[in-house]
């Protein structure tokens, strides 16, 4: 082991497929040794949306945020395995462009979002009027596969604004990094959630248990955020989050009241429809209007990340909520 690897961070997860036990076989190695990786073109053939291919793209991607126990951090930024994220993006981000509205008008598609969904596609819906305890905790133990680095994959954008869009955007994340106060930061209320639900609350714990799905839903957060060319789409991300999160985080709130889950649980929520109606205004007038204000070319990239970011949703739902009306687990492996 590297003199500079430290035992410390998430376990590297399980594969589950060529691509996936490939990135982790190499991990598990140092840069530049004979353990290879995938060919290139594997992904050419994989299921863009697939297990496989989102836990590879997520592990790549975690060598930025925090990396994984006894895993050398020369990894993040080996060629080979760049290389091997790179057909990995490809594929994703071909898969999205084809199955998203062309649009070239933002304003279209953030109006789309506040459209109530039809009877039985939301899982927030679905959480509010039905859900028992056992489903939130597997959909607590799915988002913290992204809770738990709450806006973290957002503010690589900073660097890449300007101007009114800048200044707006810091001012969000201010706020969701807690104002300052380390007891505020909404990944640090996540996990008081997941102790009122019982659950662990180590980084990570539970990336082996979550779906494809939720996979792909964080990965197109840390495409979108470590790519200076997609910083229109990150922004549309961003804004598509931010018009949902005070009605989805209202409902989730009266779920978790209703099955008992704990203040914390309930508090999270709470914070989210009570703090975040001034960012939702500020994403959408300053973030956004800032960003096209200054590139206005921008524009179908800012409105394909709304879209992309609806599509995705709607997978994670589909996933869910067959599962739990049929009394199983929408987990890969239940708690």
């Amino acid at each position: 082991m590297n003199a500079d690897v430290r035992p410390t961070g998430p376990a590297l997860p399980t594969g589950r497929g060529d691509l996936s036990y490939g990135v982790v076989r190499a991990l598990r190695g140092r840069p530049g040794s004979r353990t290879p990786l995938p060919p290139t073109g594997t992904a050419d053939t994989a299921d863009p949306y697939g297990e496989d291919l989102h836990l590879a793209l997520y592990l790549c991607y975690e060598l930025h945020y925090r990396g994984f126990c006894g895993v050398d951090p020369a990894w993040e930024w080996d060629p080979a395995l760049l290389a091997v994220r790179a057909d990995l993006e490809r594929r994703f981000l071909d898969a999205l462009r084809a199955d998203t509205k062309r649009r070239t008008d933002v304003r279209e598609a953030l109006a789309d979002l506040l459209v109530e969904p039809p009877d039985g596609t939301s899982t927030s819906h679905y959480l509010k009027d039905e859900g028992e305890l056992w489903h939130l905790r597997e959909y607590a133990a799915q988002r913290s596969v992204y809770h738990l680095k709450e806006a973290d994959p957002h503010v690589w954008v900073i660097p890449r604004l300007r101007g009114r869009a800048k200044a707006a955007m810091v001012a969000v994340g201010f706020e969701e990094f807690g104002g300052g106060r380390a007891d505020r930061m909404h990944s640090r209320l996540f996990a008081d959630l997941m102790t009122d639900l019982g659950l662990d609350t180590a980084y990570g714990r539970y990336v082996g248990a979550a779906t494809g799905e939720m996979l792909a839903s964080v990965n197109l957060m840390s495409m979108f955020g470590l790519h200076r060319a997609l910083r229109g789409a990150l922004v549309g991300h961003f804004a598509a989050a931010e018009a949902v999160l005070s009605p989805t985080s209202r409902r989730l709130a009266e779920a978790m009241r209703r099955t008992g889950a704990g203040e914390a649980a309930v508090h999270f929520y709470v914070t989210h429809v009570a703090g975040d109606a001034s960012p939702e205004r500020l994403v959408g007038h300053d973030v956004v209007g800032g960003l096209l204000e200054e590139e206005p070319w921008l524009e179908t990239d800012v409105a394909f990340g709304v879209d992309a970011t609806g599509v995705l949703e709607a997978r994670l739902a589909d996933k869910l909520l067959p599962a739990w009306r049929d009394g199983l687990s929408g987990l890969r492996t239940p708690l």
